[in-house]
């Protein structure tokens, strides 16, 4: 077994969600998902099919999320992972609709952030270990940067007060 690991190739700002799930049904079972929890939705998904005709299968509402999303899957190549690219919005629109399908199995990160998956190799396949999401910390948060935190929370929304 080797040990690689597969940068996810994508423009800075945008956002993704990767994770695993075990039936082809995934791609439109999220389109579905991703569409009600946003009915305007800018998005491409693509979903690794793990026996059969092993093809990336995919979907979406935006072309350039659509493309992102299978030239990402197909350099993953790993079984049953499902990749969802978004443009003008963020996982957290998307996050709790996804986990709650019955067949989506784990999410390995929702972020922006440079990211790096771990695969695991062998003669028969790949299957995703984990992920490298963003950059190591260089220090620990100050009261000034608490305030920073708070402060931003509220201004974009996503906290009262």
């Amino acid at each position: 077994m080797d040990l690689i690991t597969v940068p996810i190739e994508k423009p800075e700002d945008i956002n993704f969600i990767l994770g695993q799930s075990h039936f082809i049904k995934t791609v439109e079972d999220i389109h579905e998902v991703m569409v009600s929890a946003v009915p305007d939705a800018r998005f491409g998904l693509a979903f690794c099919e793990a026996s059969g005709h092993c093809l990336v299968r995919w979907s979406g509402t935006d072309e350039e999320m659509t493309e992102l999303a299978k030239k990402n899957a197909f350099n993953l190549s790993c079984g049953h992972s499902f990749i969802i690219f978004m443009s003008g919005s963020f996982p957290i629109n998307f996050l709790n609709a996804v986990k709650s399908l019955n067949l989506v199995c784990n999410i390995y990160c929702a972020t922006a952030n440079p990211t790096d998956v771990i695969i695991a190799e062998n003669e028969r396949g790949r299957g995703i270990m984990g992920v490298i999401d963003g950059n190591k910390q260089v220090g620990i948060e100050t009261g000034e940067d608490q305030r920073w935190r708070i402060e931003l929370l509220r201004k974009i929304g996503y906290k009262q007060g």
